[in-house]
């Protein structure tokens, strides 16, 4: 039986297909290159802000130094929860995921946020604020909650970057530190239409909220298969332990075909160009930190991948080890990338509500038909 026209064939993750037109990022993934409004990621990685680039993404351009001063004022002002949110906070389980605590945390924060159920533009504008700075500081309460430590709260001196350092590990960090941590930021702020942006642009088109846009996305992030990646990195070289253990480690996972974390990408067909500059980052933290063994075991795993499947490494594989040098636990990586992607996040949300259309794809139904109903006393 077929009704209407011919089926076109599924496409199994929805490869190649066109979702969604933005002017916020553009992933070149014949040439290794990635765009945030125009400019290369090369040309920002190291030289600008977290902040700059949260700017670019939600107003469309650079800021001056006025501008930068009073939206980093605005973001650390936010940078507090209401005491309901750091009593759920302190009330989740000690072994739940720092992800679920996290998304779970966003979506609470929904029914105290003084713009709830307001879509305007200011509205919506004020709630992204908010959002942006909240995220940041439910991973730095959790963290201090569960190591015994005090919340602290954000010191209007510091950027974003400096006061999550802050106040998740306690201590204010060193300038290396602070650096490092803002270019990790800005090169995870977006990246296309990933599966977690595509969930919030999906759910936002229902008009549902900024709240649960971005708790959608919080829950596509948290898969392994996105921003759970580099915390399976991480348990790979711990796993390791040796950097004469490499070849035979990844020979074994090789030959018995299993997924080595931090390798490949859907959307690059050359080296992911956020790669090159968290290699770099690695190696001198490491080092730094005394934990050289982490960067020569990355690094010979690098090789040995690129030498046998001829894949390079994705941002997952060196954001792991840059994230350990920094104190960071690796429970915690994917709320990292959860801080950073909030702002893409958020610019997809904002672009969405522009121009917005119900997102709803079709299907094709591969089930039967004209199937005879049985009464439950007859069904055996």
């Amino acid at each position: 039986m077929v009704f209407g026209k011919k089926r076109k064939k599924a496409v199994r993750g929805l490869e190649g297909v066109v979702a969604a037109e933005t002017s916020l990022s553009f992933v070149d993934g014949q040439n290794g290159k990635l765009y945030y409004r125009g400019y290369d990621i090369d040309e920002l990685a190291c030289k600008v802000s977290y902040e700059e680039v949260v700017h670019l993404l939600w107003f469309g351009e650079l800021p001056d130094e006025e501008q930068l001063e009073d939206f980093r004022s605005e973001l650390v002002a936010e940078m507090r929860l209401p005491h309901q949110v750091d009593e759920l906070i302190r009330l989740a389980p000690p072994n739940a995921n720092p992800m679920v605590v996290l998304r779970t945390a966003l979506s609470a924060l929904g029914m105290y946020d003084p713009d709830g159920g307001k879509n305007s533009e200011a509205a919506n504008l004020r709630k992204a604020k908010r959002v942006l700075a909240q995220v940041a500081t439910i991973v730095a309460s959790l963290h201090q909650t569960r190591s015994g430590g005090t919340i602290i709260s954000a010191d209007k001196s510091m950027n974003f970057a400096a006061n999550f350092l802050y106040m998740f590990t306690g201590q204010a960090p060193k300038k290396l530190e602070r650096s490092v941590f803002d270019t990790v930021l800005v090169l995870h702020a977006d990246h296309g239409l990933a599966a977690s942006t595509f969930a919030a642009r999906a759910t936002v088109s229902t008009l549902a909220g900024v709240h649960s846009a971005i708790t959608a996305a919080l829950a596509s992030l948290k898969g392994p298969l996105h921003g759970g990646a580099n915390t399976k990195v991480m348990e790979m070289i711990e796993d390791i332990g040796k950097q004469d253990r490499v070849k035979a480690y990844i020979d074994g996972m090789l030959a018995s075909g299993e997924r080595i974390m931090g390798f490949g990408h859907r959307m690059y067909k050359t080296e992911d160009p956020r790669s090159a500059h968290l290699r770099k980052y690695s190696e001198r933290l490491c080092r730094r930190a005394g934990l050289e063994h982490l960067f020569e075991i990355s690094h010979r795993i690098e090789k040995l991948v690129l030498k046998r499947k001829g894949i390079n490494p994705n941002v997952d594989f060196y954001s792991a080890t840059v994230q350990e040098a920094l104190g960071i636990p690796k429970e915690y990586f994917t709320c990292i990338f959860s801080i950073a992607r909030t702002a893409g996040w958020i610019a997809h949300v904002m672009e969405q509500f522009r121009d917005n259309r119900l997102i709803r794809p079709t299907s094709n139904y591969v089930g039967g038909f004209d199937k005879k109903f049985v009464p439950l006393e007859r069904r055996q």
